[in-house]
């Protein structure tokens, strides 16, 4: 008797269900990183567009590259025309 309780008991009973949210959030900036030669590139794409390519020679200070309004070329800048949160907690 106790185990047809349990049963109609778990049939009847709703399941419940998580929300599980999405693990990537689109209004958040995607970073691809890739090796070429001796420099690594860091693409930081906003919904798809490209912003800019932050680019870290093996040897020397690192740049950004900034894509030209129109003609699809690409502007040099020293310093990130981004506005991402940038925090250094320690650096040996």
């Amino acid at each position: 008797m106790k185990k047809l309780l349990l049963a109609v008991l778990l049939v009847v009973t709703p399941v419940a269900y998580a929300e599980v949210p999405p693990l990537v959030d689109e209004n958040e900036p995607q970073i691809t990183i890739f090796h070429e030669q001796d420099k690594t590139y860091y693409e930081y794409r906003v919904n798809g567009q490209l912003q800019e390519i932050k680019v870290v020679p093996k040897n020397g200070k690192e740049y950004y590259l900034v894509p030209a309004p129109g003609d699809g070329a690409f502007i040099r800048h020293e310093e990130s025309q981004m506005l991402i949160p940038k925090w250094v907690l320690f650096r040996w």
